[in-house]
């Protein structure tokens, strides 16, 4: 019987980055990341954000909590919350901005994406 006693890697340090190459969150997605965060038990949660293939225009954004980082995640922090993302969707997130909107249609996340090229008319998948 063998035991592994091999650690896990260190998660990578956050990006100093400048707000084109990064990115960033609003403070009030950060304000509403925190209530989440308290509900669910999890204060240093980060959340992870990505592109994934889907949608009627051909990619749909990805927001999850990230209770552990992947030793390649590229690492963003921001009014005191980490954001995280694999390397392949940063090429279409860099200089991203999360917000959080209330409006009479209801209230949440929103992605202000300088790259995006088009979105769908329910807003629920992204063209680049």
């Amino acid at each position: 019987m063998s035991t592994n006693t091999a650690q896990k890697p260190a998660p990578p340090p956050p990006q100093a980055a400048s707000a084109a190459t990064a990115i960033d969150i609003t403070a009030a997605a950060a304000d509403e990341i925190a209530k989440q965060r308290a509900k669910r038990g999890t204060p240093e949660a980060a959340i992870r954000v990505g592109i994934r293939g889907g949608g009627c225009t051909g990619f749909t954004y990805v927001f999850e909590w990230a209770d552990e980082l992947r030793p390649t995640d590229k690492v963003f922090d921001a009014h005191g919350v980490r954001v995280v993302t694999d390397p392949k969707s940063f090429v279409y997130l860099r200089g991203m901005q999360l917000d959080f909107v209330r409006g009479m249609m209801g209230h949440g996340f929103k992605f202000n994406n300088p790259n995006a090229k088009g979105a769908c008319g329910c807003g629920e998948s992204v063209q680049f």
